[in-house]
């Protein structure tokens, strides 16, 4: 059974397109791995060159079947030259972890699940480095320059956090790793300073307008990397050395073209999930997210033929009948 579409209120799209949200990031696997061969051995396992972060630096990167399809989108983060942080979407956790456990030999990179034991607090919206920076009374400078995935190490309490600049709301976001323990205390302490939670629905809505794919939805492990857009990312490295699926990825990349793509929608009208598009009367692919977005109406990310270029005007198989849409290249305009 499909999700059903997200629809936030024009009240709470406003809160993170204008001011803070906070954002319950507590589904997500987060996993450890630390030692002398921990930075080659991930490198080994995704798409993009971890090896070449440096301390406080991060990235987004790709697990993949030896078919270069998607089994998990990861965000990697090295907050120290001898530890990583990695986390996972919960759809996509119990794969990740699979793969861990088949191809890293713990003698070389020690790793652990610490889903339970470290939390995670996203603020999105505008004005989240103030709201942090208010909560953990630091300047919001400290933040501030910081590039997508990169992180600070914050006092508070008697605690560390981990603040790492957030890519994937659709506008600016941190997130705020620390121990499970003080969670809360550091969840009252960002409510005080302003940043109201959440709602899911404007959060997804947000998501799909930033053209950012959901694994298991968007995409799955029958999905290659770059139809998921994932290259446009910046979470694949064309230069790194071997990983699993590597030779698929590379040969479309320098030899060819992958022959569908996720695309943006705006439509007439709301559509079911897997609904079919068509373009000239031929099917060409189906509809994947959706949402009703305050500001742009009926949208959805679906999965087209290539050939189908932005601008073009098609027609989607409803339950209720033929809806009229737009594609879109994504991100959908600001």
């Amino acid at each position: 059974m499909s999700a059903p579409i997200a629809t936030p209120t024009a009240a709470e799209y406003a809160q993170l397109r204008t001011d803070a949200g906070l954002v319950d990031r507590s589904d997500r696997l987060r996993m450890t791995f630390a030692g002398a061969h921990a930075a080659a051995t991930l490198t080994g396992l995704v798409t993009n060159d971890v090896l070449a972060l440096q301390p406080g630096h991060g990235q987004l990167a790709a697990a993949l079947t030896a078919k270069g399809k998607v089994i998990a989108d990861v965000r990697v983060f090295r907050p120290d030259a001898e530890h990583f942080l990695v986390d996972a979407p919960a759809a996509a956790g119990a794969g990740l972890l699979a793969m861990v456990r088949k191809y890293v030999n713990p003698r070389l990179a020690t790793y652990a699940d610490v889903s339970a034991t470290i939390a995670c607090l996203g603020v999105a919206g505008p004005h989240a480095r103030q709201v942090i920076a208010h909560a953990l009374e630091c300047s919001p400078a400290t933040i501030d320059l910081l590039p997508p995935y990169a992180s600070a190490a914050l006092p508070f309490a008697d605690e560390t956090v981990m603040v790492a600049r957030a890519a994937d709301y659709g506008v600016d976001g941190f997130d705020c790793f620390l121990n499970a323990g003080a969670a809360g205390a550091l969840r009252d302490r960002l409510l005080g300073a302003g940043a109201a939670p959440a709602a899911p629905a404007a959060v997804e809505v947000l998501r799909i307008e930033a053209g950012r794919p959901a694994w298991g939805v968007d995409m799955t492990d029958d999905t290659l990397a770059p139809e998921a857009r994932l290259d446009e990312l910046d979470a694949i490295s064309y230069t790194k050395g071997c990983y699993t699926g590597q030779e698929v990825v590379a040969r479309v990349h320098f030899r060819g073209h992958v022959n569908r793509v996720l695309r943006g929608l705006q439509l007439a009208e709301p559509v079911e999930e897997a609904a079919r598009v068509l373009f000239a009367d031929a099917d060409v692919g189906d509809v994947r997210s959706r949402a009703v977005s305050p500001r742009l109406g009926p949208i959805a990310l679906a999965m087209l033929r290539r050939e189908v270029e932005p601008g073009a005007s098609v027609r989607v198989l409803s339950a209720a009948g033929s809806v009229d849409a737009t594609v879109f290249t994504l991100p959908f305009p600001a």
